[in-house]
């Protein structure tokens, strides 16, 4: 395990994928964007994602594409940070509380390339896989 994630981990990791535009939706809330298409972003507080314990909405969600519906499952199913809320119904991405608390920095990694991955023209995704598995060999 490495050391525990932070905010500043998701702009890091973010913007070291290749090809990766940043546009921000408002202040402090950027979006990461490969091909024009967001894969991270850090959205405003809204109505439908509440603190449990105050009922006062979050101000630090951070949504991530996942690949398709079953991943999406599996991550909030587990006992672990990522949640949903019903305006995502249907849609491929978790949510996720800025300031992490229960991921290590390779485990937010892993996310936010499986993200990138997600979104990413399928030569570019192919490129970078080979790039990875080249720099384990």
């Amino acid at each position: 395990m490495t050391r525990p994630a932070t905010e500043q981990d998701i702009h890091d990791l973010a913007r070291a994928m290749p090809g990766v535009t940043v546009t921000p939706i408002g202040p402090g809330l950027p979006v990461y964007q490969v091909s024009r298409k967001s894969f991270v972003f850090f959205r405003s507080a809204r109505p439908d994602a509440l603190d449990p314990d105050t009922g006062e909405r979050l101000t630090d969600v951070v949504v991530f594409w996942v690949p398709d519906a079953g991943t999406k499952e599996a991550l909030v199913a587990e006992d672990g940070p990522f949640f949903t809320t019903p305006h995502f119904n249907g849609h491929p991405s978790v949510l996720l509380l800025a300031h992490l608390g229960r991921l290590d920095r390779d485990e937010l990694a892993e996310i936010v390339a499986d993200a990138w991955l997600a979104r990413a023209p399928k030569r570019a995704a192919a490129k970078w896989l080979a790039e990875q598995e080249a720099d384990r060999s």
